[in-house]
């Protein structure tokens, strides 16, 4: 396989080693990744081992799962919108609580009842089961109404 320009296809992405959280070398695995690239032909297009490409891959999507969680982190602290869902309550229910404390922040949220509903119980995995909420969420609406689910 002809393995594409790393610096081109980082270029292409805007990664600046400066303002990233990953290295360049964990950059440029996850690039080629993304472009389809095996692990084996990294290694040999990088003169390193193949067994090398896994862990620095390995490491950069650690990063790039702890900067997400930084920027949901952040996101909430910054929501006008910041809403406790305790163990118990209904899925069915939980529309309601979100339009009422959108209401009184004057925020616009722009999903039906049903939709909210899929959303949080998809973002918030196993602390949904069903139409019961099986642990403590936080739904949080930021300013231009976009709705985050922590667990």
């Amino acid at each position: 396989m002809t393995v594409p320009d790393a610096d081109e296809l980082l270029e292409r992405a805007g990664f600046d080693a400066q303002t990233n959280v990953l290295t360049r070398r964990q950059a440029e695995v996850l690039v080629l990744r993304e472009a389809g690239v095996s692990q084996a032909d990294i290694a040999e297009e990088l003169g390193t081992s193949r067994a090398n490409v896994s862990s620095v891959e390995a490491s950069a999507r650690e990063n790039v799962a702890k900067a997400e969680e930084t920027v949901a982190f952040a996101d909430v602290l910054n929501a006008p919108v910041q809403l406790t869902v305790e163990a118990g309550t209904d899925l069915y229910d939980v529309p309601n609580l979100v339009y009422s404390a959108c209401d009184s922040a004057d925020v616009k949220v722009n999903r039906t009842a049903p939709d909210l509903m899929k959303l949080i119980g998809d973002a918030a995995g196993d602390a949904v089961h069903g139409r019961a909420v099986q642990r403590e969420i936080t739904v949080t609406v930021t300013g231009d109404g976009e709705v985050r689910v922590r667990t």
